[in-house]
């Protein structure tokens, strides 16, 4: 039976009560997390300044401007919200494993002959399956949701440049002509000055996210889990030139055939004045 990795008891866990404390105290007399560490110390608990910190961040009350005198939070978290298409532009990288040819272990089962082999072979310097990874860019339109995925060998500048290019002239073929703000993560790619000066002729601002701040791309980054779910790993595939030829169907699928929740349940194709095709979900 599949269940979650969390453990059933954590020993060290702070109690309630303390975290009640801390809270508390906070909110009532805007304490330091270090002040509140001393205090808890005077009445028995004895917590590091660094853990009380990291409950002040888990209760959302670690800033100081955000608590009213009163004590109650003020805080209103915002959305990332694109008002037109080319607005916002979000770009990442997913890796995933390459498959063998003849297909790796979701097809024979793991420990079967032909999975074993399939090692033996990516093990051999010169083997016939190339061991490794194959990296998918996928770009994504945040107004319409458009989006634009290659099969790539690596995360290069060079390779992310390229394919900067070919994302591209796919929004201007729908009349995305204009990207006024990028938003990718801090990837080495990402940050490399070539990208930079190459992207700085066809884009206003190149915003690069909060480090260990997934969400504030979430855009892409959903994308690549419906990528996942229903392409990648919907399917057995038996080599990696079948699952990139499937990859090329899947951005026309995507587009112009799966309905979003964004799109009032249609394509996002259907939210662009220009299409390259005219067979949408009322078609199939």
């Amino acid at each position: 039976m599949d269940r979650s990795s969390a453990p059933h008891t954590s020993p060290t866990q702070t109690p309630a009560e303390v975290v009640e404390l801390i809270e508390g105290w906070r909110r009532e007399h805007k304490w330091s997390a270090r002040k509140i560490a001393v205090e808890l110390a005077a009445v028995g608990h004895q917590l590091s300044t660094a853990t009380v910190g990291r409950w002040l961040v888990r209760l959302g009350i670690n800033r100081r401007r955000d608590l009213d005198p009163t004590g109650a939070c003020n805080r209103r978290p915002g959305k990332i919200t694109a008002r037109y298409p080319g607005h916002m532009v979000h770009l990442d990288v997913k890796k995933v494993g390459r498959i063998p040819d003849g297909g790796g272990w979701r097809a024979h089962g793991r420990g079967s002959d032909a999975d074993r082999a399939a090692r033996r072979a990516k093990a051999k310097k010169n083997g016939a399956a190339k061991a490794g990874y194959v990296y998918l860019h996928s770009a994504v339109d945040g107004f319409s949701r458009l989006a634009y995925t290659e099969h790539l060998p690596d995360e290069t500048a060079t390779t992310t440049i390229g394919f900067f290019h070919r994302a591209r002239a796919f929004f201007a073929a729908h009349g995305i002509n204009r990207i006024v703000r990028l938003v990718t993560d801090n990837g080495g790619n990402y940050r490399a000055g070539d990208f930079a000066r190459t992207i700085s002729a066809f884009v206003s601002r190149h915003q690069r996210t909060r480090p260990y701040t997934p969400r504030h791309n979430g855009k892409v980054e959903r994308y690549q889990r419906i990528l996942a779910e229903e392409l990648l790993y919907a399917r057995v595939w038996t080599s990696e030139a079948q699952r990139a030829d499937a990859i090329q169907v899947w951005n026309i699928h995507y587009n112009y055939h799966r309905a979003h929740t964004t799109a009032g349940d249609k394509p996002p194709a259907t939210r662009l004045r220009n299409t390259v095709t005219n067979v949408m979900i009322g078609n199939t």
